[in-house]
């Protein structure tokens, strides 16, 4: 038997604005807050084949750039579309050297967490 990931801790300055984000973006719904953390997931709840995101409250991010970022695919429509969706929610574009031939867009939530949106549509 193996592990897997059960859940993904984020620390963040506004755990409620990040948490409010990634549910737009991955269609989650909060699924408890305790002490400023906020736990968001699937609908069915912590356990199922999706990994919960556990937004907890730190007075300022880790210096240095990120170990861990997402990656994220639209599930019912295209890139160019999705991507026009998240900008509107609050993701802002970043430069990370790319190259301009990438098939993803790497962009950042809006405390600066990098994420990357790939080409793929997911079902």
């Amino acid at each position: 038997m193996a592990c897997r990931i059960s859940e993904l801790i984020i620390k963040c300055r506004d755990p409620q604005r990040l948490a409010a984000f990634w549910c737009e973006v991955l269609d989650f719904v909060v699924l408890d807050t305790d002490d400023g953390a906020v736990e968001i997931g699937p609908r069915e709840g912590f356990g199922g084949l999706q990994p919960t995101l556990v937004f907890v409250p730190a007075a300022e991010p880790d210096a240095g750039r990120p170990r861990l970022h997402f990656d994220v695919n639209a599930t019912d429509r295209d890139q160019d579309a999705e991507l026009e969706r998240l900008l509107k929610l609050g993701a802002r574009p970043a430069d990370v050297g790319q190259t301009g031939q990438e098939s993803w867009h790497v962009l950042t939530d809006p405390e600066g967490n990098e994420f990357c949106l790939l080409r793929t549509r997911l079902s």
